[in-house]
């Protein structure tokens, strides 16, 4: 029965905070709108009396707070310094009979007014009284030390130069709300002025930042924000349409591939500080748009990266912050010249307890991070690559705090860098973590055209299972590698995401017909010249060379498709091979076939992608 008594009076105390919180709330609610309906009065009644403040265009501002106060420290108590003219916004107001107090806002600072009736005038004197917290004002006085030591501005003009027609929140005591900030920074900024040394550090920063590459010689371009295919990096796209054009386009990703491009025209240090856009989700270290500087310098790997990556930030440290040790999330850090660089293999070994240098099994490196209740992501092959990594992102990285530049990552998550000459499980790539977070990710850049477009196929076969997030194929830049079946196959992915079926149409007869042609003009002239002892002998010289290149070609497709155990691509191989050898079906009917096939499957996955 008490029990019962005590929930009772429970539930009655719940309901009647949600009762006071609602009255609070809509009593407040009812307050500003008082507050907004006086000060649009006080408008009203300054543009009937032909004052008003929105005509005004300039105001002669000459001075600043914090420029004043800094000129003014070494001037004698008592003694009136020079004039001045500022202009700001006013944060408070003590009217005190014929003499008030305020204080003023510019860029720089606070400075404290000091308005007198008998020195601005009655008018002027009653008008003032009548602004409010938040207007814009213009001042013009003589600075003096008041009293009580402040150094202030004696004021012997005020102008109102525009009226805030909202009130500040908070009785402006600060904006509290993390939201409202986040979506209001311009409100955010006028009433927690300590915000404003964020932005002037990253300003600050970003111009160090140039500075230091410009000094080493590199070049920074502006790379296109619109791309048709969205590349160079794994995350999901943004997609807008062009409406000239008639086709969708992905905003960036990133901004590798178009450096890479340069790189590959000649210019041999590039970077861009660009804005970046990805279709995901929101947390304190995550936004759908932010900014990143990317640098590639020919001729270099990833330790001159980590040099200067790190050259970068405790530069700026000592520059900006006046020394290497900052505080961060709570934490102290440390960015004294000298960072630790760590394995990923030696990482998991000294955080998470497993050797995986001494393992080589798949199965083996599988089991080693399930005993430790790390799981491999769905879409992920139970690899060693994968598990290493795995148990990295879920045990590790937490627990970085001091500068680290974590190395050597598995292949299977580095699709674009070179494997390591010691472990070709491994790759020539880092990443920076300072307190629990990623700051930087670099790595030797992969240039062998073989080795790449494996990849690509096995990040091809992995979006095919799920992950939507793995980064989208290049299929231009492996068409121009690889001519011949995957540039067909390229051909008509992109012109059925460029214009759908008409595209795929196109397309395929764009990758088919310059081809027709060259055959063409080359059969006839063989035709005319195949009697010519000089000819017959050239082309059986070629025979044995074109039969090795044909024997190789099928040997590779045949045994890339045996390995991935799809048997659709089995079964057309060996029907393709039974219709032309034995049952003599025209070598093109076979090839027509096939093509029509491709083009059902690319469109038919697209399509399950597109709804998923």
């Amino acid at each position: 029965m008490a029990n019962e008594t005590l929930e009772q009076l429970g539930n009655a105390l719940e309901a009647a905070q949600q009762k006071i919180g609602a009255v609070a709330e809509e009593v407040s609610e009812q307050a500003y709108n008082e507050l907004v309906a006086i000060r649009r009065e006080k408008l009203r009644g300054l543009q009937e009396a032909g004052n008003d403040p929105f005509e005004l265009t300039s105001y002669p501002q000459a001075d600043f707070a914090a420029e004043v106060k800094e000129s003014f420290v070494d001037v004698p108590e008592g003694e009136q310094g020079r004039s001045v003219c500022m202009a700001g916004r006013m944060m408070s107001k003590r009217v005190m009979g014929k003499a008030s107090f305020a204080d003023l806002r510019d860029t720089t600072g606070n400075i404290q007014l000091y308005v007198r009736r008998d020195d601005v005038g009655v008018e002027e004197y009653q008008a003032f009284k009548k602004f409010d917290i938040g207007d814009i004002i213009g001042v013009r006085g003589f600075v003096f030390r008041t009293k009580m030591g402040e150094i202030s501005v004696h004021v012997t003009e005020i102008v109102l130069l525009s009226k805030s027609l909202l009130p500040l929140p908070e009785k402006f005591h600060g904006l509290k709300d993390r939201e409202a900030r986040y979506r209001q920074r311009y409100v955010d900024l006028i009433v927690n002025p300590e915000v404003r040394k964020t932005f002037e550090v990253r300003s600050k920063f970003i111009r160090h930042m140039r500075n230091y590459l410009d000094e080493r010689g590199y070049m920074e371009v502006e790379t296109p924000v619109l791309n048709t295919i969205a590349g160079g990096a794994a995350a999901r796209p943004f997609v807008t349409h062009h409406n000239t054009l008639d086709i969708d386009m992905y905003m960036r990703i990133a901004t590798e591939l178009p450096l890479k491009r340069l790189i590959v025209g000649g210019i041999d240090r590039v970077y861009e500080i660009g804005r970046i856009f990805r279709n995901e989700g929101m947390d304190p270290k995550h936004n759908p748009e932010f900014t990143t500087v990317e640098l590639y310098q020919a001729y270099a790997d990833f330790h001159t990266m980590m040099d200067i990556a790190e050259g970068i930030l405790s530069s700026a440290a000592l520059e900006l912050l006046g020394g290497y040790e900052v505080e961060w999330l709570g934490e102290k850090i440390d960015l004294t010249p000298g960072w630790r660089r760590l394995t990923m293999v030696d990482a998991v070994k000294e955080y998470a307890g497993i050797d995986f240098g001494a393992i080589s099994d798949n199965a083996q490196a599988v089991a080693a991070a399930e005993a430790i209740g790390v799981e491999l992501p769905e879409a992920a092959e139970p690899t060693w690559g994968n598990a290493l990594y795995a148990c990295f992102d879920q045990r590790v990285e937490e627990k970085l705090i001091q500068p680290t530049f974590i190395t050597m990552y598995p292949v299977e998550v580095s699709p674009l860098t070179k494997r390591s000459p010691q472990d070709k499980r491994l790759t020539e790539r880092f990443e920076l973590f300072i307190c629990h977070s990623e700051m930087a990710n670099a790595y030797s850049e992969l240039n062998d055209p073989i080795d790449q477009r494996q990849r690509f196929e096995k990040q091809v076969e992995q979006r095919e299972r799920g992950d939507d997030e793995t980064e989208m194929l290049d299929l231009i830049a492996i068409a121009q590698s690889s001519p011949g079946a995957v540039a067909v196959n390229g051909a008509i992915v992109v012109g059925y995401k460029l214009c759908r079926i008409p595209g795929v149409f196109f397309s395929i007869l764009g990758a088919i017909i310059p081809p027709f042609f060259i055959i063409s003009i080359i059969s006839g002239f063989y035709t005319l010249f195949q009697e010519n002892e000089a000819v017959q002998a050239l082309l059986s010289g070629m025979r044995s060379g074109v039969g090795a290149v044909i024997v190789s070609v099928v040997w590779d497709m045949g045994s890339g498709i045996v390995k991935q155990k799809k048997i659709a691509p089995i079964l057309i191989m060996l029907c393709a091979f039974i219709a032309n050898y034995y049952l003599k079906i025209n070598i093109v009917l076979i090839i027509l076939i096939c093509i029509i096939l491709a083009a059902a499957k690319a469109i038919i996955t697209e399509r399950r992608r597109s709804h998923k």
